[in-house]
């Protein structure tokens, strides 16, 4: 199909053919246009007016015609986009009734992003209302991405938004991820604050971890659409993930928020991980105090001295394990190291950021006796626990850094930066991919062509192929990648 500018010659005949499109719409239950409201003669001849009204013709018949151009609705900066920097729209595509059902739409749609290439365009952007089955199951067949969903003022339902790259070098932009939750007999030891304090949707008290970017099985993290962060690595390779497009997705976010004790416990390393759970990751991990009460303290390895022994036998009499656990005090602010083998726990009152391996192997030694409502405790690891402490750990908090940039962390598995935001500030650039999180303040996210206000607490992805990004405003974010 070969689109072309609509001439004046030509406008009596494409209002004639969007007429003709309505009345078959409605007619079929479809009532996302209605000629004369939307779409409408002044429309029509606004965009054959600014150049933008395009048609295709078979000898004197009338195909289709399309507006192509680079304008959005004020709603569609809401949207949760992943492609480009120049994006392009069409509207009111109209496929002649007694042509439709020929493969006319996805020629047309290829024809339109074509004249959007030319037009120095690297990524289109579309809408259609939720009724409208057969665009949708057009747009699906194609290729096109479903990002999410706007409302307009002249339909009550929604409508959905969809996108395409229109290279191999389009841009891919940090997306806004949905975290999935761990509560309930899970973490008894959690609470409410990350409702409260972060406005999550938890679905039941008491809750003690999001994980905001998540890959792991039955916990991972989501697109606005719930497409989850593996489908996506699995869809979009390498421009979206660099090297862990095939490899297993190496780190883990999550807010934790301790309203109790966590157990004392602690993680295997890859290679006893690797032999002994499935041939899972090990778990190093580290943890940035977001609040914590006047006196909190953290369990931070096991006291100077202490000999396995001595450990095994308090481990197996219970509450005597707590006169051998280091504890240092926190707070706000503070940085923890957590490499695997060091023993830990979260005090009560703590909510924290932790960056980690994508792991969810955890060895008990004590849940402090606690016990739940019919009288059961928790699983230990005694075992596991001991054959992989590290009993000569002796690292202590430090304090996040006050520069704009501060990378707090180098470490094997992961770097983490604190950006702290007092105007404009640079984001760094990522490796193979970055976690964004706002943590506090009034910030916005910029990038060529687009903007993304953040919410206190939301984490992005930011892929390999992301343009350069900068943040604006008043507050502090935190950025984990791959080392």
């Amino acid at each position: 199909m070969h689109l072309h500018q609509a001439t004046p010659a030509d406008f009596r005949a494409v209002c004639a053919l969007y007429e003709s499109v309505c009345t078959a719409m409605q007619a079929s239950g479809n009532d996302q246009w209605r000629w004369g409201e939307y779409p409408n003669e002044t429309m029509l001849q606004g965009s054959l007016d600014a150049g933008t009204l395009y048609i295709a013709r078979e000898g004197d018949a009338l195909l289709c015609a399309v507006t192509i151009d680079t304008h959005f609705d004020p709603e569609y900066a809401g949207v949760n986009w992943l492609f480009g920097v120049k994006p392009g729209a069409f509207h009111r595509l109209a496929i002649a009734p007694d042509q439709q059902g020929k493969g006319l739409g996805s020629q047309a749609v290829a024809a339109v992003c074509e004249v959007l290439r030319r037009q120095g365009c690297d990524a289109l952007r579309i809408d259609t209302y939720s009724p409208n089955l057969n665009a949708q199951k057009l747009y699906g067949r194609i290729g096109l991405r479903k990002a999410g969903e706007v409302k307009f003022w002249h339909r009550d339902l929604p409508f959905y938004c969809y996108e395409l790259p229109l290279s191999d070098e389009t841009p891919l932009l940090p997306l806004t991820m949905h975290p999935a939750f761990r509560g309930g007999k899970l973490t008894p030891w959690g609470g409410e604050k990350l409702r409260t304090v972060y406005g999550k949707p938890i679905a039941e008290v008491p809750t003690g971890e999001s994980l905001e970017i998540s890959c792991i099985p039955g916990l991972e993290s989501t697109d606005d659409t719930g497409v989850t962060l593996p489908a996506l690595i699995a869809r979009y390779g390498a421009r979206f993930a660099g090297k862990y497009a095939d490899e297993t997705f190496p780190l883990l976010l999550k807010f934790i928020d301790a309203a109790d004790s966590l157990s004392v416990q602690v993680h295997p390393d890859d290679t006893y991980a690797h032999a002994n759970e499935g041939g899972k990751l090990g778990k190093t991990e580290a943890w940035l105090i977001l609040d914590a009460p006047e006196g909190s303290q953290l369990v931070y390895g096991i006291k100077n001295g202490t000999t396995l022994a001595e450990l095994r036998t308090a481990c197996e009499s219970g509450a005597q394990v707590e006169a051998l656990l280091r504890k240092v005090d926190v707070k706000p602010g503070d940085v923890c190291f957590i490499p695997a083998g060091c023993v830990h726990a979260i005090g009560a009152g703590i909510m924290l950021y932790e960056i980690q391996q994508s792991s969810d192997v955890t060895y008990r030694f004590y849940d402090w006796d606690r016990v739940d409502a019919r009288g059961n405790r928790r699983e230990l690891h005694i075992s596991k626990a001991l054959d992989v402490t590290d009993l000569g750990f002796t690292l202590d908090p430090i304090p996040a850094g006050d520069a704009p940039v501060a990378r707090v962390l180098d470490e094997t598995y992961f770097t983490l930066d604190l950006i702290n935001v007092a105007g404009s500030q640079a984001v760094p650039a990522v490796n193979h991919f970055g976690m964004l999180t706002a943590l506090e303040g009034d910030m916005t996210l910029y990038w060529q062509g687009g903007e993304r206000k953040l919410a206190k607490g939301e984490s992005l992805y930011v892929p390999t192929a992301a343009p350069a990004l900068t943040l604006k405003g008043i507050g502090r974010a935190a950025l984990s990648m791959p080392r």
